[in-house]
């Protein structure tokens, strides 16, 4: 059921990325927490050039602190803001 959960709140994110900056929290590799706004509004990121295959367990964002693409993988997503 954990596993529920974390799915659900990822579509969940999806859907609130595509529509403006989110506040999020997720784990990272070494274990710490990172806090997070991010977005993939078409009006708040840059246009991208080519395309990039990504894993399909992980979440691409644009990161409006530092005004990068970053990544997460799904499964580590604590909290939304």
């Amino acid at each position: 059921s954990e596993a529920l959960k974390i799915a659900w709140a990822n579509i969940k994110l999806r859907a609130l990325l595509a529509s403006k900056v989110v506040e999020f929290y997720f784990k990272k590799v070494d274990g710490s927490i990172r806090q997070a706004f991010g977005t993939l509004k078409a009006d708040r990121v840059p246009e991208v050039q080519g395309t990039r295959k990504t894993a399909e367990n992980c979440q691409v964002y644009f990161d409006t602190e530092k005004s990068e693409w970053r990544c997460f993988k799904k499964c580590n997503l604590v909290k939304i803001g």
